[in-house]
């Protein structure tokens, strides 16, 4: 009969009353059958599916509601499946055989119950044969003693799910057995449902209330769209087992116990249970990750929050998916903010560096031709050994490029691309070990899975909430988590400790009331693109020697840190999304270690990174931005190498650190933070300085006893041996610009040292250094441009500045009040003094190379003190050169200084050549300045009366 005789939608109607076999012989006929058949999908194989006493929703108990994407499919899936336990032919000498015993139309159906044809379970077990069905009539069956079923049979509950129980308990000593559509409930003697020790059993559709299944290895078990209420499955070194749309509620203990390591004895069953796994985990479609953005919870469930904030950063014409459109706001807004800033610092500031006269104000020098003026005198300094660093950040905003190799590299990768890339994470993603729990919901009870003593488990697509816990590993155990949904846990959601491991991968994670990952005691997994947000307390905890590698995760939104790390926990970190915390994003606190690498970092309530307390990390190539306080804080006793960041756009400072710590501080970008590049502070930490529940209320009292680190053989590990310790906190080799405040703000007990930096276009001071009590040692930096003085040393402060060059600063090149030695620096084109001495300074002055536009070279104040000797003075438009009132002449020399003018533009071009412009690292000791022929050179020498100060001379070189 042709197809087009007929409406499809006849047809249709007309097949929709086939059964199963004709519909399999109808689709044999020719294509176009075929085809008519596949056309049913939603119609006739929707009904044979929910029609079957084996079968649920294939959705079930997940997503009922969400219709599987076919149903044929998903019966086909089913139907396999229950067919798995009459695959056994160890009892038959033949395949074939076996294939027409189970076929064969005499197979015998025994009814049991009221109206049957036996009164008991046990009665008809005695009389079944192999592979015999029975049936259990509706209503209340109970049995008195252990059921022992020695042959493989079918049992199943007549009518709806619910209209059978069955009181028993019973112990399988046959190769293979199905139970289905029943109640279970123990017997009064015992709590154990079901137990096996070597054979298969397979439940579909069943209830289990009150008990217990108990299966140990060799035997299996494959366990689908069934419910356990207060009710458990414990699983002894069992090889292989499938636990399928299953539905877990209100356990005393673990629903799930996984004990002892994978047996090497298979069953029969364990091949064809990896078969129906492999098919199934084929036909789950991962999600896509463009269809499932932050902003999204698709079912994943509610964030604390409120729908999450989309990301974006604008740097010219390109756009980022770094951050929100807050932070995207604050950049965009940051510059008039500075500037605001920057005016009210300003005027606060106005006593503390007040004019030097009415004849070196501003105003006096105005005039049309001041440009012309200023570019004539103008010493040529670009040359200098950090002039390509300096070309990176002339201008107002972070650079495009840089910002564009960041987001390339730090762009968060799927887990297919992980997966590709790590063989160790692809091959657990695709073992098949142990017992495998796919599309299951756990709610309502203390635990989900335990796993314990080397067992294993895979947990894919199911549910876990409202429980104690979701998933517990330890003592050398393994899981591995793929597509899990863990939410209101009243304690962690996944906890590791005791050497366990596995892969945690593209979970969502969150609301729990502890961490949503808690890694413990040498635990070591692979926790991987996971959604980790909205919880009670941090996203992942990493602490007593804990390791681990979390990669491409998106922490968000949680109460404290986003990740914790402390008492000798040594995590690697790298390529998370970590934002929108209401703490730090990263704590590494007690001695926590870790290396932190390509993360980005941004807009959390508290520092980007928080190091305290003997924390000791690697923070390199980070994006910590558009945080809500400082982007890096290093507080009492905290340590670490923090490399190679972009700390940029914080409301506090870029990196805040307390004097008593040791970190060392090299080659970041630090720029467009609201407050201070960098701040040294010598206040002590306070229980009060910390964030809400960031600090003391965790309670890791057993890590805290075992913390010192000799009970870690492998504490040591690939660690130290990178890294030289520092004695000396050390900042080196950083980029610190446009910040809203001064570059670097210190007032430190401690020695410090800042190492060849640039620090440029401030909106306050260049340096600050208001404390000092031990040398602060500024050494090779370009400190230029900035709205406010180069450097500014107080009253009481010891520093030695020596190698720098600072240029074109809004005021004067420095100021100080304090105590130690300026040598051999360039101090060129300040708008005001190169070098003023204040009240009781007293500094030596040497070798330095000045010149000011229009004000003084050297100006000497008050009771300042010292010897400026051997000095370099280019003099500019305004003709002066050293300010010296003879009050002071006799605590203060002043000799052997030259003072050079110019007739042409040629010398000017000259003069920071040999040696070149300050700073020069990489060459060897500054040589002296050599006078060239165009230049005038006068010097007058004459007696002081009075003693000198430190070398006794008492011939001066005035100028």
């Amino acid at each position: 009969m042709e197809v087009g005789g007929l409406p499809v939608e006849l047809w249709q109607l007309i097949l929709s009353y086939l059964r199963l076999p004709d519909l399999g012989r109808c689709s044999l006929v020719c294509r176009a059958w075929y085809e008519l058949i596949l056309s049913l999908d939603k119609t006739r194989w929707r009904q044979l599916c929910l029609g079957c006493l084996k079968h649920r929703h294939p959705n079930w108990p997940n997503k009922p509601g969400v219709e599987p994407w076919s149903w044929r499919e998903a019966f086909k899936q089913h139907y396999l499946a229950s067919k798995t336990w009459t695959k056994n032919t160890q009892d038959l000498e033949s395949s074939n055989c076996l294939s027409l015993f189970r076929r064969r139309k005499g197979r015998r159906q025994l009814c049991i119950g009221a109206g049957g044809e036996f009164s008991s379970l046990r009665a008809a077990l005695a009389v079944a044969s192999p592979y015999d069905r029975l049936v259990l009539l509706p209503g209340v069956h109970e049995e008195q003693g252990e059921v022992l079923l020695k042959v493989p049979v079918e049992v199943v509950g007549q009518g709806k799910l619910g209209d059978v129980v069955l009181l028993a308990s019973i112990d399988q000593h046959c190769p293979t057995a199905h139970l289905c559509n029943m109640v279970f409930m123990p017997a009064r003697f015992t709590s154990v449902l079901y137990k096996t020790t070597s054979g298969y059993v397979q439940f579909d559709n069943c209830n289990f209330e009150n008990g217990q299944l108990q299966i140990h290895a060799p035997g299996t078990c494959q366990v689908k769209f069934c419910t356990f209420s207060q009710s458990s499955i414990h699983l002894r070194s069992v090889a292989l087992c499938v636990l399928e749309n299953c539905e877990f509620t209100g356990s005393e203990n673990a629903s799930v116990t996984v004990e002892g390591c994978p047996s090497s004895d298979r069953n029969w069953a364990c091949k064809h249970l990896a078969m129906l796994a492999k098919s199934c985990a084929a036909s789950m479609r991962e999600p896509d990750p463009a269809s499932c953005p932050v902003a999204k919870q698709d079912g994943w469930g509610e964030s604390l929050l409120g729908p999450v904030r989309t990301c974006e950063i604008v740097v010219g014409e390109e756009q980022s998916s770094f951050l929100s459109a807050v932070g995207a706001q604050a950049l965009l807004g940051s510059a008039q903010e500075d500037i605001e800033f920057g005016e009210n610092l300003r005027a606060a500031k106005e006593e503390e560096y007040p004019a030097l006269d009415s004849n070196s104000s501003d105003s006096d020098l105005c005039s049309d031709d001041e440009e012309d003026a200023q570019a004539a005198y103008k010493l040529p300094y670009q040359a200098h050994s950090l002039s390509h660093t300096l070309a990176n950040v002339t201008h107002s905003r972070l650079q495009s490029n840089r910002l564009l190799a960041l987001q390339r590299e730090l762009k968060l990768k799927s887990l297919q691309q992980e997966l590709q890339q790590d063989k160790e994470a692809q091959s657990l993603a695709n073992s098949l070990q142990g017992c495998i729990i796919r599309q299951c919901l756990f709610r309502d009870g203390k635990g989900g899975i335990f796993i314990y003593s080397r067992g294993q488990a895979k947990l894919e697509g199911s549910i876990f909430r409202d429980l104690t816990y979701a998933v517990r590993c330890i003592q050398n155990s393994k899981v591995i988590m793929l597509r899990n949904d863990i939410h209101h846990c009243k304690a962690s959601g996944i906890f590791l400790r005791l050497s366990a491991g596995g892969l945690i991968a593209d979970n969502n994670i969150h609301s729990n009331c502890e961490a949503g990952v808690d890694i413990r005691k040498g635990a070591n997994p692979l926790v991987l693109c996971n959604k980790i947000h909205s919880g009670l307390r941090s996203g992942i905890v990493v602490v007593g020697n804990g390791k681990g590698i979390i990669r491409s995760n998106q922490i968000y939104g949680n109460k404290e840190a986003g990740i914790y790390i402390l008492y000798n926990g040594n995590p690697a970190v790298s390529g998370n999304h970590i934002f929108q915390g209401l703490a730090a994003g990263i704590a590494v606190n007690e001695n926590g270690r870790g290396q932190i690498t390509g993360n980005v970092i941004c807009e959390n309530q508290w520092g980007g990174a928080d190091i305290r307390h003997g924390g000791d990390p690697i923070l390199r190539n980070n994006l910590i931005a558009c945080g809500y306080s400082d982007g890096v804080v290093v507080g009492e006793r905290g340590k670490g190498l923090i490399e190679g960041n972009a700390i940029y756009g914080n409301k506090g400072c870029g990196v805040w650190m307390m004097s008593s710590s040791l970190p060392h501080l090299i080659n970041n970008q630090i720029s467009h933070n609201s407050i201070y590049g960098v701040a040294v502070f010598c206040c002590k930490d306070d229980t009060g300085d910390y964030p809400p529940g960031q600090a003391g209320n965790e309670s890791f009292q057993e890590e805290r006893e075992g913390a010192g680190g000799e009970n870690d053989p492998d504490s040591e590990e690939e660690y130290p041996a990178a890294r030289h310790p520092i004695s000396v906190a050390l900042v080196e080799l950083n980029s610190i610009n446009h910040n809203g405040a001064a570059g670097l703000h210190i007032k430190s007990s401690e020695a410090l040292n800042i190492i060849a930096n640039v620090i440029h276009a401030n909106c306050d001071g260049g340096v600050a250094v208001l404390q000092s009590s031990q040398l602060t040692r500024i050494a090779d930096n370009s400190i230029s441009c900035n709205s406010r003085g180069g450097v500014l040393v107080e009253a009481e402060c010891q520093v030695e500045l020596r190698g720098n060059g600072i240029y074109e600063n809004s005021s004067h090149g420095i100021i100080s009040k304090g105590e130690g030695v300026i040598a051999e620096n360039d101090i060129i084109g300040n708008h005001r003094c190169g070098l003023r001495l204040l009240q009781t300074a007293d500094m030596k002055v040497t070798k330095n190379r000045i010149q000011s536009f229009r004000d003084y070279g050297i100006a000497l104040f008050d009771e300042a003190k010292g010897l400026v000797q051997e000095n370099v003075i280019f003099q500019g438009r305004s003709k002066k050169s050293i300010l010296q009132p003879m009050s002071n002449a006799e605590d203060c020399i002043i000799q052997n200084n030259v003072l050079l003018t110019f007739k042409k533009r040629f010398d000017m071009e000259c003069m920071l050549i040999n040696p070149p412009a300050r700073p020069h690292i990489e060459g060897g000791a500054p040589r002296s300045c050599m006078v060239a022929g165009g230049q005038r050179v006068s010097s007058i020498t004459s007696r002081v009366d009075g003693g000198c100060h430190n070398h006794g001379s008492i011939f001066c070189t005035i100028l």
